[in-house]
C-alpha cells in the first residue's frame, strides 16, 4: 500500500481528533473545526498534505451519502408537501439572485458574459455545510430548516440547466477543457433531457421494486459486512450512473434515498452508511480548508473581504425578502436567510468550467473560488452571530404578557410552579377540598390549565409583589415546584427573608439542590424522581419473583436510610474526600441492613 496514502490518512484522523473537539468545546460546531483542521494541515498551514484537489474529489462522496441519508428520512408524501417551497421558493431564489448578481456585475463594468456566468454560480449555497449545521442544532424539521432544504434541493436541480447554458456564453469555436458529460454529450438538448428522465425513472423503479429482493437476499446470509458493502455499492452505482448522464450525483443519491424511504431495510441502510458519511463529510470540509488559496488574500485582502461581505449580505437580504413573501416569521426567516447566505460547492465546478470555456479568466476563477470558500468558512460564525444577537433581538421585540391580577389572596396554600410536579400536588390537594393559589410563569401552561376549567395565575413567584398579592403574608404553606433549581432557591430565600411565618416545602432536582435548599432553611424538600424510581425498583423485584410485601417493606427501609444519610451528608457536602468516604460507608451500611432483613425472613434464607 502507498505510504503516502497511509500518511495522509493518519494526518487527517489526527487533525480531526485534535481540532474538531476544540471547536465543539467552544460551541463553534464541527464544520468550523473541520475547516480549521484543513487550513492547519494544508499548503497554507504547516503543509503536511499538499494535494487538496485529489482529496476533495474523493471527499465529495461524503456529500452524496449525506443527501442519500436525507432522502431516506423524507418519504415521498413529505417531499410532496414541500413541492411549493421547492418549486416556488427555490426557483425564485435562484432566478432573482442570478438576475441581480448579473446586473451588479455589468454595473461594475464586467462583460455581460462574465457577469452572467458568475451570476448563475453565486446563488448556489453549500448543501454540505447548511444541512450539517441544521442537523447538529436539530433545526432540520423547523419551518426554516424545511425552507433551507427545499432551496438547496432546487439548487442541485438547477445545476443541470446551468451546465447546459454555460457553453452558450463561450466565444465561437471554444471547446470546453473540463466537465465531460460522457457518451451523451453530443446529443441535442431534448435528447439529453429525455435520457436524464429515463435514468431517474430507472433509479425509481430499481429502488421501489428490485432493491427489496436484493437486500432481502443479502439479509438471509446474516453477514453484516455484505449488507454494508451492498449499501455502499448502491450509492456508488447511482453516483456513477448520474455522472455518465451529466446529472448532479447528489441529486441522484437523494432521489434513491426518497425511493427507499418506505423500504423495510431503511433502518439497516442508515446504520450501515452513517459512519462512512460522517468521515467522508469531514474529509470534504477539511479539503475545502486545505484548498483556500491564501496567497490571493495577501495580494488583495481588501478586495477579497469586500467580495465575501457583499456575497453574504446580498444573498441574506434577497433570501430574507423571499422568506417574508413565503410566510416565514421573523426568527425563522433570519435563520433561513443567514444559513443560505454563503456560496456553494457547485460554484467551484462552475467557475472551473467557465474558466475552461474562457468565459472568465483563470485569475478571476481563482479569486471567486477563494471568495466562495471564505464565505463557507464564515458560515459557522454567521450562525453564531444569529444565535447570540439576531434571535434574542426578535424575542425582545415580542410583546410581553402582563402578569395577572390575583383575586384570591386568602387561600392557605400557594403553589409556585404548575408543571408535571406541581400538578400532581395541586390535583391531590383539590381532591381533599383544600383551596390553593397557583402561580405559574409559563403563559402557555396557564392557558392550558384554564382550558380544563382550573384556575391559575400567570406570575413570577420570585417577585415579592407577586407573592404578596398571592397572600404569602397570610398563607401557612408555600409549595415551590418550579423546574429551575436556581429560581427555586431564589423563591425560597426571598420567602424565608420576608415571610418568616410561612412554611416552605420545595421540589429538589437532585442531592446538590437538596443541600442548597437545606442551607436556605427549607422546612421540607422532596427529590423529584426519588419516589418514582423506588416504585419502579419494587416492580422490578416483583418481576424477578420477590414478594410484594417484602419489597414494600425493604423499599421503606431503603427510603428512610437514604433520607437520613442525605441529611447527614450535608455536613460534608463541601469537603469532597470526606463526602466520598461517607457515601461509601453509607452504601455499605444500606447493603448490610437489607441483607439482615433477608436473613431474618424465612422466605429469603435461600438467597443468602
Amino acid at each position: 500500500m502507498d505510504n503516502g496514502f497511509l500518511f495522509n490518512t493518519f494526518i487527517f484522523l489526527i487533525a480531526t481528533c485534535l481540532v474538531v473537539p476544540l471547536a465543539s468545546r467552544f460551541r463553534l460546531g464541527a464544520v468550523l473545526g473541520y475547516l480549521a483542521a484543513g487550513v492547519l494541515i494544508g499548503p497554507f498551514g504547516i503543509c503536511l498534505i499538499g494535494n487538496s484537489l485529489q482529496i476533495m474529489s474523493f471527499a465529495e462522496f461524503g456529500v452524496i451519502m449525506m443527501l442519500f441519508m436525507i432522502g431516506l428520512e423524507l418519504e415521498p408524501a413529505k417531499l410532496w408537501e414541500l413541492r411549493k417551497l421547492i418549486i416556488g421558493l427555490g426557483s425564485l431564489q435562484v432566478c432573482v439572485t442570478s438576475i441581480l448578481f448579473t446586473a451588479f456585475g455589468i454595473m461594475l463594468g464586467f462583460d455581460w458574459r462574465v457577469s452572467l456566468a458568475c451570476g448563475m454560480a453565486l446563488p448556489l449555497s453549500s448543501t454540505a455545510i447548511v444541512l450539517q449545521m441544521l442537523q447538529e442544532k436539530g433545526l432540520l424539521q423547523t419551518s426554516a430548516g424545511e425552507s433551507c432544504f427545499a432551496v438547496l434541493l432546487f439548487q442541485d436541480i438547477a445545476v443541470i440547466p446551468i451546465l447546459i447554458l454555460m457553453p452558450l456564453l463561450a466565444a465561437p469555436g471554444i471547446e470546453p477543457e473540463t466537465h465531460q458529460t460522457g457518451w451523451i454529450s453530443h446529443l441535442p438538448a431534448y435528447a439529453h433531457t429525455l435520457v436524464i428522465a429515463l435514468v431517474i425513472a430507472l433509479v425509481i423503479v430499481t429502488g421501489r421494486y428490485l432493491s427489496q429482493y436484493l437486500f432481502g437476499f443479502i439479509a438471509k446470509t446474516n453477514l453484516r459486512e455484505v449488507f454494508t458493502a451492498a449499501s455502499l455499492a448502491l450509492v456508488v452505482g447511482i453516483t456513477l450512473l448520474m455522472e455518465v448522464v451529466g446529472v448532479s450525483p447528489g441529486l441522484g443519491a437523494f432521489v434513491a434515498g426518497v425511493v427507499l424511504a418506505d423500504s423495510e431495510y431503511k433502518q439497516s441502510l442508515e446504520t450501515d452508511i452513517e459512519p462512512f458519511k460522517g468521515l467522508l463529510l469531514g474529509l470534504f470540509f477539511i479539503s475545502i480548508g486545505m484548498g483556500m488559496n491564501f496567497s490571493l488574500l495577501t495580494g488583495n485582502p481588501a478586495g477579497l473581504i469586500a467580495a465575501v461581505m457583499a456575497l453574504i449580505i446580498s444573498k441574506a437580504i434577497i433570501l430574507f425578502v423571499l422568506g417574508k413573501v413565503f410566510g416565514l416569521d421573523g426568527p425563522q426567516n433570519a435563520l433561513f436567510a443567514l444559513a443560505l447566505a454563503q456560496g456553494g460547492e457547485f460554484a467551484f465546478v462552475l467557475f472551473q468550467y467557465a474558466s475552461g470555456l474562457h468565459v472568465i479568466l483563470s485569475e478571476q476563477s481563482a479569486f471567486l473560488t477563494l471568495a466562495v470558500a471564505s464565505s463557507m468558512a464564515a458560515t459557522p460564525f454567521v450562525m453564531i452571530f444569529n444565535d447570540r444577537f439576531i434571535q434574542p433581538r426578535f424575542m425582545s421585540l415580542l410583546p410581553e404578557r402582563e402578569y395577572d391580577t390575583i383575586d384570591e389572596s386568602s387561600n392557605s396554600v400557594i403553589i409556585a410552579g404548575y408543571g408535571r410536579f406541581g400538578q400532581i400536588i395541586g390535583r391531590f390537594l383539590k381532591a381533599q377540598g383544600i383551596k390553593t393559589t397557583i402561580l405559574e410563569k409559563d403563559p402557555d401552561q396557564i392557558d392550558l390549565l384554564r382550558k380544563f376549567g382550573q384556575k391559575g395565575y400567570f406570575g413570577d413567584a420570585s417577585r415579592l409583589d407577586i407573592l404578596r398579592n398571592a397572600g404569602a403574608d397570610k398563607a401557612i404553606l408555600l409549595i415551590v415546584a418550579v423546574d429551575d433549581a436556581d429560581k427555586c432557591l431564589e423563591i425560597v430565600r426571598k420567602s424565608k427573608a420576608h415571610f418568616p411565618n410561612l412554611k416552605i416545602f420545595a421540589r429538589a432536582r437532585n442531592r446538590r439542590h437538596a443541600y442548597e435548599l437545606d442551607k436556605a432553611g427549607i422546612d421540607y424538600f422532596r427529590r423529584e424522581t426519588f419516589d418514582s424510581s423506588l416504585t419502579m425498583a419494587q416492580e422490578v423485584m416483583k418481576f424477578m419473583g420477590e414478594s410484594e410485601s417484602d419489597m414494600r417493606y425493604q423499599a421503606i427501609r431503603f427510603m428512610k436510610h437514604d433520607e437520613q444519610t442525605l441529611l447527614t451528608s450535608f455536613k460534608f457536602f463541601e469537603k469532597e474526600p470526606e463526602m466520598i468516604n461517607f457515601a461509601r460507608q453509607a452504601s455499605q451500611e444500606m447493603e448490610r441492613i437489607l441483607r439482615e432483613d433477608i436473613r431474618t425472613d424465612g422466605s429469603h434464607e435461600d438467597l443468602n
